[in-house]
C-alpha cells in the first residue's frame, strides 16, 4: 500500500513566474522529495488557459509580473467554477506586507518569500496538499465507498463535456441502479447491505484498470472511465475518448455482467441484477443536465422492462446495440446448435502447381439472417472471449477434415489454423492443442497455426517461448497478415516460425501500386533470409500470380484458382485421385 506521501507526490504542482530560473530552480527542490508531476507557465496571460488544460492541485503563483499581475490571476481563479477551491501559495518578497493583505483579500492560500528557502518550500507544499487532500475527502467521496460522490461528479462531468467540445470528442453517462436493490438490505441487514455496496464499487472502480486484462480484452484501452457513487445502490460512469457506440455497449455489458457475480456475505451468496441507462454526446442533447435526464430516464426504462439491460437513450444507437446484442445471444449458443462450418482455400506452389495444404476459415451459418460475414461475427466473438471455445471447434474440426480426406486415399496436405489472441493467452491453450493433436491422431508436422503480429505487441520474450513450446509438439507457425501490423526486426529473428503470409491489401494493388510492390518484395527477400517459406493472399489475377512468381513467392492462395470450399466439394474437386491429380493443378495455372 502506498504510504501518504507517495499519493500526495503524484499531485500536479503548476507554477506562474516571469522568470523560468526561479521555476527551474523550484521544481528541482521538490523533485529530490518525490514530486514529479510539473506545469511551468512564463507566459502569465496564458495562466488561466495553462490551468484549464492542467487542472492542478496547486498553484504557485508569483504577484510581480508584467502583461497579467498575480493579483489578476488570482481574482480570475478564485470566481472560476473549476478553481475556486484550488490552494494557491504566493511567491512575494518577504517586505512586501501590503501585496500580502492584497492576495489574502483575494483568496491566497499561503505565502512562500522569496529567495525560497528548500526546506520552507517542500513544507509549505506538503502541509497545503495534506489539507486539500482530507478536504476534498471531506467534501468529494463517499464515506462508504471511497468512490468519488455526485458533487464531485457534477464539477468534473461539467468540465469534461466542456473539453469535448472544444475537442470534437465523443463522452458518454452510464446510470446504473441495483434492480431492487431494498431486498438485500432486508436478508442480510443495513450492515450486509453496506458490504455489498462497497464489494459493487470496488468491481466498478476495478473494472477498467490497465491491468485488468480480462476487461481489456473487450474495451479499447484508450477509453477513460470514471466511477462515481450517486445514492442508495446507484453509481455513474463517464466515458471518454469513446470511439464508437459499440464501445459503449461493451462496456455497459461489462457493467452488467460483473454485478451479476455474486456477492458473498457472512457465509451467503447474493445475486444482483443492474439497470443501465446510457446518453451519449454528440449524439444528443449538449448540456450536463439534459444528458443525466436522458441517462436516467433510459436507466428507468430498463427497470420498468425488467431490469439485468442496458438502455440507450438514443433510437438510432438502441437499435444498433440491440443488432449487436442479438448476435451476440446467437453467437453463443451457435456451437450447441452445431451452425459453425469450415471451408478450405487451397494453398498452392507458384511454380509448379502443387498442392500443399489448405487453410481453414470459420464461417457461421446462422439460424435466421443466414451465412454471416466473417467480418461481422469474428470481431464480436472475440470481445466476447467466446472466440476461445470456437477456436478450439475450429482445430478439432479442421484436423478431423484431414484425417478424413487422409482416409479417402489423398496424400499428405498441411492443414492452416487461425490463432486468436485470447486463445493464445488461455491457460489450457497448450494442454489443448495436444491433447487435439493426439486423441485425433494426426502428425503435427502438418498442422500450422496461424498468428497475426497483434500477439507480439507486449511481452514477447514470454510469448516466444510459448511459441517455441508449441514448435516442440512438431507443429509449424505462420505469421498471418504480415505487413500489416508491428513487428520488431529484433525479435522477428528470435521467432520460430516456418511461414510468412503476405497480406492481400498488398497483393491486390498489383501491379497498380509501386509502394505495395516493393512492400512484397522485401517482405519475401526478409523471409529468404530468415529462411522461411512466403505464402500470398488473395491472389485474384494472373498479373498478381505472376509477379508474385517472378518474385520467387513460394505459394499463394486467392480467387484465381478456388474460392474457399466446404471440405467435400474441395475433395471433389481436387484431392480424388481418381477424377484428378494434384499435378492437374499446374494445366489449370497455365490456363490463368
Amino acid at each position: 500500500m502506498k504510504s501518504q506521501f507517495e499519493k500526495l507526490s503524484n499531485a500536479t504542482i503548476m507554477m506562474v513566474d516571469d522568470e523560468p530560473i526561479t521555476m527551474e530552480l523550484l521544481q528541482t527542490f521538490l523533485e529530490e522529495v518525490g514530486y514529479s508531476n510539473f506545469c511551468l507557465e512564463e507566459k502569465s496571460e496564458n495562466a488561466i488557459e495553462s490551468l484549464e488544460k492542467v487542472v492542478p492541485d496547486i498553484l504557485l503563483l508569483d504577484l510581480i509580473m508584467p502583461k497579467v499581475s498575480g493579483f489578476e490571476i488570482l481574482t480570475i481563479v478564485r470566481n472560476h467554477p473549476q478553481f475556486k477551491h484550488l490552494p494557491v501559495i504566493i511567491l512575494t518578497s518577504s517586505s512586501d506586507t501590503e501585496s500580502k493583505l492584497r492576495a489574502l483579500e483575494l483568496g491566497a492560500t499561503d505565502f512562500l518569500s522569496k529567495p525560497v528557502d528548500q526546506s520552507e518550500l517542500r513544507l509549505r507544499v506538503r502541509n497545503t496538499l495534506k489539507a486539500k487532500a482530507y478536504s476534498d475527502r471531506r467534501a468529494y467521496y463517499d464515506p462508504l465507498t471511497k468512490l468519488p460522490n455526485k458533487l464531485r461528479f457534477q464539477k468534473e462531468f461539467d468540465w469534461t463535456l466542456k473539453k469535448a467540445k472544444q475537442y470534437h470528442s465523443q463522452l458518454a453517462l452510464l446510470d446504473i441502479s441495483i434492480d431492487d436493490f431494498g431486498r438485500v438490505n432486508t436478508s442480510v441487514g443495513l450492515s450486509g447491505g453496506d458490504s455489498v455496496l462497497v464489494e459493487l464499487a470496488r468491481r466498478i472502480e476495478h473494472l477498467f484498470k490497465a491491468t485488468d486484462q480480462d476487461a481489456h480484452k473487450r474495451i479499447n484501452s484508450n477509453i477513460h472511465c470514471s466511477a462515481y457513487r450517486s445514492d442508495g445502490g446507484a453509481f455513474l460512469l463517464l466515458l471518454e475518448n469513446i470511439q464508437d457506440n459499440v464501445s459503449i455497449a461493451a462496456i455497459g455489458q461489462r457493467v452488467l455482467e460483473t454485478v451479476r457475480e455474486p456477492v458473498l456475505v457472512d457465509g451467503y451468496e447474493i445475486h444482483l441484477t443492474a439497470s443501465v441507462g446510457i446518453s451519449s454526446y454528440p449524439e444528443e442533447n449538449t448540456d450536463c443536465t439534459s444528458l443525466q435526464r436522458l441517462a436516467n430516464s433510459a436507466r428507468e426504462f430498463a427497470k420498468k422492462a425488467g431490469g439485468n439491460v442496458l438502455q440507450f437513450s438514443s433510437k438510432d444507437i438502441s437499435s444498433i446495440y440491440e443488432k449487436r446484442f442479438n448476435m451476440e445471444s446467437k453467437l453463443r449458443k451457435a456451437l450447441d446448435k452445431n451452425e459453425f462450418v469450415i471451408h478450405y482455400q487451397p494453398k498452392v506452389d507458384l511454380h509448379t502447381g502443387a498442392l500443399h495444404g489448405v487453410e481453414a476459415l470459420l464461417r457461421w451459418n446462422s439460424d435466421g439472417p443466414g451465412l454471416v460475414p466473417p467480418n461481422e461475427f469474428i470481431p464480436l466473438a472475440e470481445e466476447t472471449g467466446l472466440i476461445v471455445p470456437i477456436g478450439n471447434w475450429v482445430l478439432s474440426e479442421a484436423c478431423r477434415q484431414l484425417v478424413s480426406w487422409r482416409e479417402r486415399g489423398c496424400l499428405p496436405l498441411e492443414m492452416n489454423v487461425n490463432l486468436s489472441v485470447l486463445q493464445f493467452q488461455d491457460k489450457h491453450f497448450y494442454t489443448n492443442i495436444k491433447e487435439t493433436i493426439d486423441k485425433i491422431g494426426i502428425n503435427p508436422c502438418l498442422l500450422t497455426l496461424e498468428f497475426t503480429e497483434s500477439l507480439l505487441m507486449d511481452n514477447i520474450e514470454g510469448k516466444i517461448k510459448k511459441l517455441e513450446e508449441l514448435k516442440n509438439l512438431g507443429v509449424k507457425l505462420s505469421i498471418d497478415d504480415f505487413g500489416t501490423g508491428y513487428s520488431s526486426l529484433n525479435y522477428l529473428r528470435k521467432l520460430p516460425v516456418d511461414e510468412l503470409k503476405i497480406d492481400r491489401s498488398f497483393v491486390m494493388n498489383i501491379p497498380r501500386d509501386s509502394n505495395s510492390m516493393a512492400i512484397i518484395s522485401s517482405i519475401i527477400y526478409l523471409a529468404k533470409k530468415l529462411g522461411v517459406r512466403t505464402v500470398a493472399e488473395g491472389v485474384e489475377t494472373k498479373e498478381q500470380r505472376q509477379y508474385l512468381e517472378d518474385e520467387q513467392c513460394h505459394q499463394f492462395q486467392g480467387f484465381l484458382l478456388s474460392r474457399p470450399l466446404p471440405g467435400d466439394k474441395l475433395y471433389d474437386r481436387y484431392l480424388r485421385l481418381d477424377k484428378n491429380s494434384y499435378d492437374s493443378l499446374a494445366t489449370n495455372l497455365e490456363s490463368l
